[in-house]
């Protein structure tokens, strides 16, 4: 999918601002307690998720997140199909207070291509 030059500048500065989780690690991860947070649409959700994760879509999510996670300190990885929503996403949970919130690189796709 072609972005705009402005949204794919968004994306690489959150990029550059928080860490990113290899697919390979994930379920290693959440067994320790992580939470895999799925920040795409809700169709997208319904159509293919991670088992065991949360859904808050992106467009929700600052206003919904506290309510979701109370806990400022649990480690999040948030997740779209690739990366940009979930690095934006993760950018946005460490502006409000999320010290350990993450994106995982590849996204969902990453994770399938695992299986």
């Amino acid at each position: 999918m072609a972005y705009s030059e402005k949204f794919q500048g968004l994306a690489d500065l959150a990029m550059s601002q928080v860490t990113s989780v290899a697919s390979d690690q994930v379920k290693e991860l959440m067994a320790q307690g992580a939470v895999a947070l799925d920040i795409r649409d809700k169709e997208e959700h319904e159509a293919d998720h991670l088992a065991g994760s949360l859904h808050v879509s992106r467009g929700k999510l600052e206003m919904n997140i506290e309510g979701v996670l109370p806990d400022l300190n649990t480690t999040v990885l948030c997740y779209c199909n690739a990366n940009n929503r979930g690095a934006l996403s993760a950018n946005t949970l460490r502006q409000m207070g999320y010290v350990n919130a993450h994106y995982i690189a590849g996204g969902l796709k990453a994770c399938r291509a695992l299986a």
